[in-house]
């Protein structure tokens, strides 16, 4: 395996490849065919959504070679000081293209100060510049500065976008990864493509996966990110189906216990109980949810979903999104997961 990093070493280099933000892309090539080049644009978004590589391919595609491009990081530059010196920088004419182009990453990191110097810069910028403000927090940022931005805002990939790019990079990379075990990374990368690619570097680079680093395997994936053990996400949902509160709750207990990430386990149990409802209410999804889990666990969630008195139903779910959301705002981690479950089974003991 190449040393350098995946999310580098694929990054996306023409607009073709950037993946899920064509509602940005289709935007910024017609600009660009129209030699319609605002003087300053604002990408907006979570991290790991394309915004710096997307500024990086404007700039190049409009014709800014290396030397005129500049890249800052306002997290570590945010003084009116570093500011001054961009402005100053932007009266200088280009070495060899059309245009200058700064791109300012994390910009609602600037001291107010900071954001006034920029603003003066973005009210009478000289016609070679070009800004790329990119933020994960848009709301920190001043009126005056986003009135002055052509925005975009990108979209956190979905489940489905990341599955496919965990089993296309593992591909490139001479890797076989199964949908289940591509799944889990998606799911573990939380809408970013960066996250889920370093995930998936993490395990190839551990060297404990099968048949010589050349199968990944969803017990790979447990072992090295910590992620919940599928046994201990089938034990609440089983707790469930049977109104068995002292397994549900033993469960529970046995993540806190294995510092299990509380979010990420609930997230799995909410999954696998869509799956439990959608096999029993949606017979077409079959094929569809058969794909994305083990074979061992299809077994037990279509078991699940024949048994119309197993205490599952929507109820159940609205509970868990619920616990979900409760997450991380309890001082016992588990706390949201348990009263999830004390509610549903009792719930369901009175019907």
């Amino acid at each position: 395996m190449a040393e350098t990093a995946l999310y580098r070493k694929y990054r996306p280099q023409r607009f073709k490849d950037v993946i899920g933000q064509d509602h940005i892309t289709l935007v910024l090539e017609g600009a660009i065919e129209r030699g319609a080049i605002s003087h300053a644009y604002l990408f907006s978004g979570s991290r790991g959504t394309g915004k710096t590589s997307v500024a990086r391919i404007f700039a190049r595609e409009i014709g800014t070679s290396p030397n005129d491009l500049y890249e800052i990081d306002a997290a570590s530059n945010r003084g009116i000081d570093d500011v001054r010196a961009i402005r100053d920088g932007v009266s200088v004419l280009p070495f060899e293209s059309k245009y200058k182009v700064y791109i300012v990453d994390e910009v609602h990191m600037l001291t107010k100060e900071a954001f006034n110097a920029l603003l003066k810069t973005l009210e009478e910028p000289p016609s070679h510049a070009v800004f790329i403000l990119a933020t994960t927090e848009i709301e920190k940022l001043p009126d005056t500065i986003v009135s002055r931005c052509e925005t975009h805002q990108f979209k956190k990939p979905n489940q489905q976008i990341l599955k496919e790019m965990v089993v296309a990079v593992a591909k490139k990379e001479g890797i076989s990864i199964d949908t289940p075990s591509a799944e889990l990374i998606a799911l573990l990368g939380d809408g970013s493509f960066r996250d889920a690619q370093g995930i998936l570097q993490k395990i190839i680079g551990s060297g404990s996966s099968s048949d010589s680093g050349k199968k990944i395997s969803l017990a790979d994936i447990e072992k090295i990110t910590g992620a919940p053990k599928a046994g201990l996400v089938n034990d609440v949902i089983a707790a469930l189906a049977e109104k068995n509160i002292d397994k549900g709750v033993g469960a529970a207990r046995r993540a806190g216990e294995g510092n299990i990430d509380m979010k990420l386990f609930l997230k799995l149990i909410l999954q696998k109980l869509r799956f439990v409802l959608l096999l029993r209410v949606a017979p077409t999804m079959k094929k569809v949810i058969e794909e994305e889990v083990s074979e061992e666990d299809f077994a037990f969630l279509e078991k699940l979903a024949g048994e119309k008195n197993a205490g599952i139903n929507s109820r159940t779910l609205v509970a868990f999104i619920d616990a979900y959301e409760q997450t991380g705002r309890t001082y016992i981690p588990e706390l949201p997961l348990e009263l999830a479950l004390i509610s549903s089974i009792g719930n369901n003991s009175e019907e």
